[in-house]
Formats: structure tokens, sequence, C-alpha cells
């Protein structure tokens, strides 16, 4: 007798035209409009980008970083946006410990170049169809008339309520008169929709030029004109490094991927100075071990991801850094150097501590042939840290793809009085020792964790995919691939089906906080299944059915034989798929 169930909590999305999926539901619908009045995936990425500033402060916003990663039909090529900030060129290791001490707290210590408004205008000008006024519309209508506040949003502005009391912009975005904005309260922005109109006015301006050239005027009002003097005299009032020289030399980058492989799938991800690269380690590590093989989240199979993620995590933290000022080893990501460090996963035992990093140089497993782990101090006790970024990607009917991972939240960054926007304060995730590959440095971009992906096979595009979570991500990027690839799951079971969550490792964010062998686990995995982990020597950290950092994926897979989208929405935040 069989007994018939549902394989996920909702149905995936399915479609055969274009499709959107985003850590919110508004931003969701906003891009799926710009696919329906003609727009291409990237002018769909870009207005989803635009939505999703304004409709989850609490994780992202203009002023912040957005990473993006693409996939163009027309070329047939993968490139990436570097939506990543630079440190103000007189951000030197001596000034910052001068002015803010041996710490990086929390206001203008972290704060360097925004990047996302330049990530998205960079992506609308270079590679999309529209205007500025027509992406930006949906968001600009969330920003003036409202939305309703979500729990989510409650939640972290709660959590920093301090911050909002010292920040008047802040306070009164979240709570406005003292008081926070309930759940279904309607959240205004009015400041930022002013700004959003004043770049829209600074196009209209340009309409004689071509569309391009209109968009380009829109960019470097932002950095060079009104809105960048505002923030560089908001910085030099608040004790801030960021000067106005700073934001007119800054523009992002477009990069080509890094790319690795999994079983006949290309992964292609941004480059070292995120933690992109690690996804597409942690991946070829396993590709040798018959994962699928293992049982889905038996002991065995979350073992081996979980050893693979510290083996990996330990180079990321050795290696990974601004290539413009580190030497990152390109082997890391190469196949031979997955397979000696495959070897040093006991399938019996966990490793105690993070492993000791390899020598990707000389292809040896350990540097020297040291085995002992680095001499770090552990810190113990769970972050209760939920996390500070968002995730959406977009397939439009062409064949294009967009896959970006916007952040920074407004609950701890100071928000410019007047714009609405905060500046990034991705400088949280720098180190100030100066040994480290990431240590701060004048002009240098801190080694950054959101890292949107995408993964090819036979040369067309397979899936896209990413998620919020700080260094939860590249590991539930990983048991989602696998989830899919391995294990069979459409896109929505694939996202919402049980993690685990290393902490073995140096956090990215200041303090970087180390526990050693520490997992945590969702609820729905086994008694028994998390007990064996222990046994093996894993420190597991029970969770809820449903860990606010557990990631929470969007994944949209593509079956070109069928010509069908499918849409996963991750149900750990307001996500949504929209298609058809």
């Amino acid at each position: 007798m069989t007994t018939l169930g549902i394989p996920s909590y909702q149905p995936a999305v399915m479609g055969t035209k274009h499709m959107v999926a985003a850590n919110n539901y508004l931003a969701a619908q906003a891009g799926y409009r710009i696919l329906e009045e003609g727009g291409n995936a990237v002018d769909a990425g870009v207005a989803t980008g635009l939505a999703i500033n304004v409709t989850m402060p609490q994780m992202t916003n203009l002023g912040g970083v957005a990473p993006i990663i693409m996939y163009l039909a027309d070329s047939d090529e993968v490139l990436t946006i570097s939506g990543l900030g630079r440190w103000p060129k007189a951000a030197t290791l001596e000034a910052h410990k001068e002015r803010f001490g041996d710490e990086i707290p929390q206001g203008m210590a972290s704060i360097v170049t925004p990047a996302a408004a330049d990530a998205w205008l960079t992506a609308l000008e270079s590679y999309g169809t529209m205007s500025f006024e027509q992406v930006v519309a949906p968001a600009l209508d969330l920003a003036e008339n409202g939305f309703p506040n979500t729990l989510s949003i409650l939640r972290m502005a709660q959590r920093f309520e301090d911050f909002l009391h010292d920040w008047p912009a802040n306070g009164d975005i979240f709570m406005p008169g003292g008081v926070h904005r309930q759940v279904g309260d309607v959240f205004v922005q009015s400041d930022l929709a002013a700004t959003l109109r004043r770049m829209i006015d600074v196009e209209r301006a340009n309409g004689h030029r071509d569309r391009k050239e209109a968009v380009r005027a829109v960019r470097d009002y932002f950095y060079k004109g009104e809105i960048a003097e505002e923030m560089a005299r908001f910085c030099r009032e608040h004790g801030g490094f960021l000067t106005l020289e700073d934001l007119r030399d800054f523009h992002v980058k477009i990069e080509a991927p890094e790319r690795g492989s999994y079983k006949g799938i290309d992964v292609y991800t941004c480059g070292f100075w995120c933690q992109g690269p690690a996804l597409i380690q942690v991946l070829q590590i396993l590709e040798g071990m018959d994962v699928g093989s293992l049982g889905h989240n038996s002991a065995d199979y979350l073992h081996a991801v979980l050893e693979s993620v510290k083996l990996t995590f330990s180079d990321r933290h050795s290696y990974y850094g601004d290539p413009e000022f580190v030497d990152v080893p390109q082997a890391l990501i190469s196949s031979a150097y997955a397979e000696i460090r495959r070897d040093l996963i006991d399938m019996t035992r966990a490793w105690p501590e993070m492993p000791p990093p390899g020598d990707p140089r000389a292809l040896k497993a350990t540097t020297n042939g040291i085995l002992s782990a680095p001499a770090l101090a552990p810190v113990d006790g769970s972050r209760e840290d939920e996390g500070g970024t968002a995730y959406f990607c977009v397939v439009d009917q062409w064949g294009n793809a967009f896959s970006s991972t916007p952040s920074d939240l407004t609950v701890h960054t100071p928000i410019v009085p007047g714009l609405g926007v905060g500046i990034s304060p991705r400088g949280s995730q720098a180190w100030l020792d100066p040994e480290h590959p990431s240590c701060l440095a004048p002009w240098k971009r801190p080694r950054l964790t959101p890292n949107p992906s995408l993964a090819m096979k036979d040369g067309k595009v397979f899936m896209t995919f990413g998620t919020p979570g700080v260094d939860a991500q590249v590991q539930t990027m990983v048991q989602t691939l696998l989830n899919i690839v391995e294990f069979g799951m459409d896109a929505q079971q694939a996202v919402e089906e049980p993690r685990v969550v290393s902490l073995s490792h140096p956090d990215t964010g200041w303090p970087h906080p180390y526990q050693p062998a520490a997992v945590r686990a969702e609820g729905r995995i086994p008694e028994a299944t998390l007990a064996e982990l222990e046994r093996r020597g894993h420190k597991i950290q029970r969770q809820a059915d449903f860990m606010q950092m557990g990631g929470a994926l969007c994944v949209i897979t593509v079956d070109h034989e069928r010509g069908l989208l499918v849409g996963g929405a991750d149900p750990r935040l307001e996500s949504a798929a929209v298609g058809r």
C-alpha cells in the first residue's frame, strides 16, 4: 500500500517563458513585472535588486554591496560584476587603530565605498535594454507608498534597537516616534524615494543622449554629484575616512568568473575577493567521494560535507583576499588540489578543529607536511546573528541568466539623513592582523561573504542559485546543489531540506568568533544521525526545524529538453518564485 504525501511544504513554481526567485515576494514581483514588459534578465535583475534594497532594508540597501554573475546568451559568456566597495584611501591600518583602536566597531569604523548602486547601473548600462526610470519604477512605488512590514524586519530592528537610538535617521525609518513598526504596519521610506526620484530626474535631463549615456549619468550623479557630496560630508562629520575623492574614483569591475566542475556540471562564481570559489573547492573535494551512494542526510553524507567544508575554509582563511593586493593561488580550485586535500578526510573521525591549510602552489595536502591545526583561540558560544544579506535570480525567455547577492543592512549601518541610504559597512569582514590576506589596507576590498553562483551543463544554463547566511552560504549552496544533482529533487524540495552548517573556522564577520568542531543542525535531521555525528567528534548545536542561519536559498533550474523552468524559494525568509 502506498501512502500519498507531498514532496515539499509548498509547490515548485514552474514556467516555460521566464522566472524570478527572490528572498522577498514583492521584489520577485518587481522583476517579473519587468520581464512581462519585455525586459531581459539584466533589466529584471536590476529591478529586483532595487526593489529588494527597498523591501529588505534589514538585509540590504542601495549603498551596500551587490556582487553579480550573469550568463549572456547572445555572446555565450559568463561575466561577473564586482559589486564590492573598497576601503577609503586614508584608511591605513595605523590610522584605523589610532582612531578606533584594535576593533572594528559598528558605525563609521567599517565604512567602505558603496557598491550596489554602481553594480546595478553598470549592469543596466552594459547589458540591459531599458531605462533606469523603467526598472526603478517598482522600487520607487514600494519606497514611496510603502509595503507591509515583515517579521524579519521587526526582529532585526529589535535586535539593533540601541543602534537605532544612536543614529536618528535609522531610528526614523525602523522606529518612527521611537516605536517599532509591527508586522503588517506600512513601511514607508520617503527619503529613499526622494533619492530615487532625483536619480530619475538626472536621467530625464540626459534624455537627449542615448540610453547607455543617460544611465551612466545617473551613476555619475550618485558617485560624483550631489549624492556623493552628501555621503562624503556625512562621513567627515562623523569621523569616517570616506571622502568625495574615494567616491569619484570608485567603480565596480566587469570580470571573468572563477570556474570549476562537479560531475560534468560547470560551476561559476565571482572571484577570490569573495568566498565564492570555496563553493568550487568543496564540490570538487566531494566529487571523488560518491556522496550520492552515502544516502541523503545520512551521518556519512553529512560528515563528508562538513569535513570538506572544514578543509576548504582553512584554505579560505589562509589564502583568500583581494587579488589586486594578494597573490591568491589559482590552484586552489583545481581538481588535482581537491584530490590531495580529500585524502585528509577520515570518515570515522571529525577534525577536532579547523584543519591545517594546504599548499596549492606545490600541490601538497598541507604546508610543509604539518598536520597540526593553525594556532587559533576558540571563542565559545553560538552567534545569534541572523545575517544581513538577500539573494535573487532571474532567467528570461532568451536564455539569459542573472544571479546576485545584495547585502548590507541598515539596522546597524548609519543612514545618511535626507538620502535614506546607508553606506556599506563591509569593512566589518576585514582583519586587523597584517599577516592575514584580508587585512585592512587603503583601497583594498575586504573578503566578501555574499557569493552568487550559476551552473552550466552542456554549454547551457542549468541553474542559478545563492543565499544569505554569512559563512553558511557556501555550505548551504553545496547541499542544495547536491539535493538536485545527486538526489533528484526539484528546486523547491532542494531548498526546503534540512541542513547542517559548520562553525569550525574563524567567522568572516568581526570579531571573527571560532568554535572548533561546532555544527549547527536543523531539527528535522533524525536524532540518531546527530548522535552518530557526535560520536565522530562533531559538536552538534541543535536548532529549530528551519534555522535562521541555515541560509535562505533561491534557485531556478532549467530543463532545456522540456523547455521547463522550475523555481525554488526558501521558506526561511519571505521568499517567492514567480514565472510563467
